[in-house]
């Protein structure tokens, strides 16, 4: 899956083929990838696959998931001059995306870590680029929520819409999904989350409440139904976040990670 992604984004940038390579004979290079801002870093597994497919080689001196200072050489490239300025935008777009997400995700992490409460990324990803994001939110800190609608059954405001009985239709539920597969149950109130509870959900999750809200739902659920897990979700942000983490829910998802996520700056320069 890695090794597609990496092949149509390089092909993306070099079309027919890079007219640069029509005009000066190839020499040995090498380069610097140099970071000018601070940051968290992520990309090096398809960046290495990058180097395999274009015979290039690289040493990092970073690894994934470790922070990095403005000034930091993250990494040094020996090979031809012709695939090194070819490959230069594809290796610098992966590891920008990647580091951008995983350095948010860090703050946010930093913020939940002495609560013992899990950061979860969500399915707001950017189209076909899910996998990749989502690691990048790994390289930063957080856990993934599920891949996708077949990861795990998730019945939000929607699909609460289409339910007469939630009990009954979990119950169904049990008998075709698969034996791993866990069942979550978006809610809104307290009082849905006491129906949620009653109908054998394996996690609830509090979307758009408060701290308050959330808290009265923790002290139900560990009074009642202590093997369930509960979940904060929707509109939760870098300043909001901690108070949902002072609740006592076992894990917090935010959207954020992602989409709001600001490229920092790296370059490389040939020496």
């Amino acid at each position: 899956m890695i090794e597609e992604f990496v092949k149509a984004t390089l092909a993306q940038d070099v079309g027919r083929g890079d007219l640069y390579a029509l005009v000066e004979p190839s020499v040995d290079a090498t380069a610097k990838i140099i970071a000018k801002s601070d940051g968290v870093m992520a990309g090096a597994e398809y960046i290495n696959v990058l180097a395999k497919l274009e015979n290039f080689e690289i040493k990092w001196n970073k690894n994934d998931s470790q922070i990095f200072s403005k000034g930091d050489v993250l990494a040094t490239l020996r090979g031809t001059s012709h695939i090194l300025l070819k490959i230069e935008r594809t290796l610098l777009n992966m590891l920008l995306h990647a580091s951008s997400i995983a350095t948010l995700t860090k703050k946010y992490a930093d913020i939940v870590e002495p609560y013992g409460v899990k950061l979860l990324d969500t399915r707001k990803t950017r189209p076909l680029l899910r996998v990749f994001e989502k690691y990048a939110t790994r390289c930063g800190g957080a856990v993934n929520h599920r891949m996708g609608l077949d990861d795990s059954l998730m019945i939000k405001d929607t699909h609460h819409k289409t339910i007469k009985d939630l009990k009954s239709y979990i119950q169904k539920a049990r008998k075709v999904i698969p034996f791993t597969s866990k069942i979550e149950v978006e809610v809104e109130d307290f009082e849905m989350a006491k129906v949620a509870f009653a109908a054998g959900a394996d996690i609830v999750m509090c979307d758009n409440m408060t701290p308050l809200q959330v808290e009265e739902i923790v002290k139900y659920r560990d009074e009642n139904f202590s093997h369930i897990l509960l979940e904060a979700s929707g509109n939760i942000s870098f300043e909001t976040i901690e108070g949902y983490a002072k609740t006592g829910v076992d894990a917090i998802s935010s959207g954020s990670l992602i989409h709001q996520a600001n490229w920092i700056d790296l370059s490389m320069k040939i020496d």
